[in-house]
């Protein structure tokens, strides 16, 4: 397992190369001068927009610019805002709690409702539930995020007025309150895909002889269910709940602006909107190290779950 790791790791090098190829390439594709939204505006003397675009190398051919900011991430500095003058890694880690809440309580609810919904479609193969939550399942899967958000935000914040739209309040009760509907929205379509994924490795392991032999010897249905069938059922949830993470991550950025959040969706979007490179580029960077990291974990979870696979 621990050979397995190591080479897992040393793949990650060169797809992180790739990827911080195409962030920054894309970076620059930002509408906007940022020496002259630095300077605040387009009345400011050519000098000092020369001195600006040497002091941020802004002057220097694209492969220069990416070689010094290459650099510089290697030995952990993510630049400094263009805009805000203080360093991005610092940025991050200010606004990096409020994702982090909205990511797992996400999950967590995800989780919570589509593990049982799977586990009943199942049990209650062919019948008016399974029909019904295949249904719901299809409008879920079908839903962008961003939709989902607003039409919560009509429904629980305007017409019933049960939960607040906007911000994530203070002090750690209020701040749940404001996360749990951006946390709904964002978990709608996987709460569909993974309660359809619950039921069909339900089905396909209450259908394997030893679920069948315990049927046999008369155990109880919820000991099959959930001592021998669930287990195993659940091995490509996992795998497919590492993917949904990285899902999660990039909806943060949608989901944060729908609902002003300032976290680091929303570092991103105000980013490009002011033509801010190092925060695009170092945010975008941080997050999808973070998804790597993270589907690595799966993989070896994956097998910690399901003792028949082993890396070699």
């Amino acid at each position: 397992m621990s050979s397995y790791i190591v080479r897992r790791l040393l793949i990650l090098i060169p797809i992180l190369f790739i990827v911080s190829v195409f962030i920054f390439s894309m970076s620059r594709l930002v509408p906007g001068d940022p020496a002259i939204i630095m300077a605040g505006g387009h009345q400011t003397s050519p000098e000092v927009l020369d001195n600006i675009r040497e002091k941020y190398h802004l002057n220097k051919p694209i492969v220069e610019q990416y070689a010094i900011w290459l650099k510089n991430v290697a030995t952990g500095d993510l630049g400094e805002s263009f805009k805000m003058k203080q360093s991005v890694t610092n940025m991050i880690v200010e606004r990096l709690p409020l994702t982090f809440q909205l990511i797992v309580m996400s999950m967590i609810i995800t989780l919570l409702i589509a593990i049982p919904l799977g586990i009943l479609s199942a049990v209650k193969k062919n019948t008016w539930w399974d029909h019904l939550s295949t249904l719901v399942a299809f409008v879920g899967v079908s839903s962008p995020v961003f939709f989902t958000g607003i039409l919560m935000v009509l429904l629980f914040s305007y017409h019933l007025d049960w939960l607040p739209a906007f911000g994530a309040g203070s002090g750690f009760n209020e701040n749940m309150i404001h996360l749990l509907l951006p946390s709904l929205a964002l978990s709608f379509n996987m709460i569909a895909l993974n309660s359809r994924i619950t039921r069909s490795g339900m089905i396909e392991v209450m259908n394997t002889n030893y679920i069948q032999t315990a049927v046999a010897k008369g155990l109880p249905r919820r000991v099959i269910i959930f001592k021998h069938a669930l287990r195993n059922a659940l091995v490509p949830l996992v795998t497919v709940t590492g993917i949904q993470i990285g899902v999660l991550i990039v909806g943060t950025v949608l989901v944060e602006y729908t609902f002003g959040l300032g976290g680091l969706g929303s570092l991103i979007i105000n980013g490009v909107q002011t033509s801010d490179y190092p925060v695009v580029q170092g945010t975008m960077l941080f997050m999808v190290v973070v998804f790597l990291l993270i589907n690595l974990a799966v993989d070896v979870l994956y097998a910690v779950i399901d003792p028949r696979i082993r890396y070699k």
